[in-house]
């Protein structure tokens, strides 16, 4: 019962061998973030296989306004996890209690004003986008259901963030886990049994988080032997609040930034027709998964990182971001040897349409490569934001997604206008992606070995 419960605690990454700190943290966080992806790719799977291929252009169409009206929570998140983890690793219970309460009603905040605003624009955006009249109407229902019921979301994100910035990346795996479970079988009740189409799928995710959150939340309150949860953390206090938007405001930004890129880039593939917005969803889907060990290890490495520099150990800051890259790339290139031997049996599950399918692998292939370079930027990035430097991820993020990655889409499709394809090739999404991941992994491993990171830590200063 002891080593359970021990499990379920949170873990001071400052002791021990490094490597396997991370590994221990990032193992149930990709578990996690798996699960989370089943959420999107549960609802796709369902309205492609019962309502058909339109339907499932309309929630992938959907996600990138969604992405783009999130960015208030990961800007709070990210600042959360940083602040947490260096708190918790300098041992300062009250500024760790004070920023956990800043955080909770900072959430609060947030939810009321993207309830209030997300449906008001989702209408007016998908028409700015060229969304097709035959699924504008499904992706508006999908976006305002997930608005109204944000705050599921935004708890869960946030509440989370901050129990792996304290080390426990298992309690959020568990309640993860439920949730999705529960999303999967309400997904295939208001789509299957009840005919609520794309509805159904928003609300099903929308109860599922909710429940997540409220899981949370129950125990972050029973943490009390960490830190103090009561109606005077819950302040907003003008230091803490500052200190929170400073750190998670150019994560915020950054994700505004691919959001907004994606908006664009969603606009160049709804030029396409509904066969490659279908695809698009697909490819999507599935590189959510290949990316989850690379979002898991970034991660992984801002709080280990957050911790040890709380703790004034720098050294082992260098060790830990050497043997956790390593990991990173390795498990990147596995999976990039998996999804091109078996990418075409795993996108078959999506959709009967050979033609789809044959079509989403071939823009695969493109991409596949890139993951390895992927792994490398998150996690340097990881590092440079657990140590308090969040600006260079976000000027990095800048350069390579609206320098180079909008130009080079709308360049090579300008480029490639032919009879058979008016608005130029589909590739062009797909290979302009690719030119970002690696220009990123080059230019962020450039500005890790600089080293300013190394000055911003914050914990134990006045």
């Amino acid at each position: 019962m002891a080593k359970l419960k021990q499990l379920f605690s949170p873990k001071d990454m400052t002791e021990g061998t490094p490597w396997k700190r991370i590994v221990e943290f990032s193992i149930p966080m990709l578990i996690g973030n798996i699960a989370q992806q089943f959420y999107n790719t549960a609802d796709s799977i369902v309205v492609g296989r019962y309502v058909g291929d339109n339907a499932l252009a309309a929630v992938g169409s959907a996600g990138p306004i969604l992405n783009l009206l999130l960015v208030l929570f990961v800007g709070i998140s990210v600042g959360a996890g940083i602040m947490v983890s260096q708190y918790f690793g300098a041992k300062e219970r009250e500024k760790l209690s004070r920023t956990i309460g800043v955080c909770i009603t900072l959430t609060a905040i947030a939810s009321i004003i993207i309830m209030i605003i997300g449906p008001l624009v989702t209408r007016p955006l998908l028409s700015l986008l060229n969304t097709p009249s035959t699924i504008i109407d499904w992706c508006e229902d999908y976006l305002v259901i997930i608005f109204v019921g944000i705050a599921g979301f935004a708890y869960y994100n946030i509440l989370s963030g901050i129990l792996r910035g304290l080390g426990d990346s298992l309690s959020a795996l568990v309640f993860l886990l439920v949730s999705t479970v529960l999303n999967v079988g309400l997904d295939i009740w208001f789509v299957a049994g009840l005919n609520m189409g794309v509805a159904g799928v928003a609300l099903a995710t929308a109860i599922a988080q909710a429940i997540s959150a409220v899981l949370c939340f129950i125990k972050l309150m029973r943490m009390n032997s960490t830190f103090d949860l009561n109606l005077k953390m819950l302040k907003l206090d003008k230091k803490y609040t500052s200190k929170l938007i400073k750190l998670g405001l150019p994560s915020g930004i950054t994700q505004a930034i691919f959001s907004l890129a994606m908006i664009v880039v969603q606009s160049l593939t709804n030029s396409f027709g509904e066969m490659v917005i279908a695809a698009n969803v697909i490819i999507m889907r599935v590189d959510g998964f290949a990316m989850m060990p690379n979002f898991s290890f970034g991660a992984a490495m801002t709080t280990y990182a957050g911790q040890n520099i709380g703790a004034k150990k720098l050294d082992r800051v260098v060790k830990g971001t050497k043997d956790g890259t390593r990991i990173a790339v390795i498990v990147s290139t596995v999976i990039t040897i998996l999804i091109l031997i078996f990418g075409k049996y795993i996108m078959a599950v999506f959709t009967d349409t050979k033609e789809l399918v044959d079509l989403s692998m071939s823009m695969m292939r493109i991409l596949a490569v890139g993951y390895i370079a992927v792994a490398v930027t998150q996690s340097l990035s990881g590092v440079m934001r657990g140590a308090g430097d969040t600006m260079t991820p976000m000027w990095i993020s800048l350069i390579t997604t609206i320098i180079l990655r909008v130009p080079t889409a709308y360049g090579i499709a300008y480029l490639t206008r032919s009879a058979a394809y008016p608005t130029g090739r589909p590739e062009s999404t797909f290979i302009s992606l690719l030119v970002s991941w690696t220009m990123g992994a080059v230019i962020t491993l450039i500005f890790y070995q600089r080293g300013n990171w190394r000055k911003k830590g914050f914990a134990g200063k006045a």
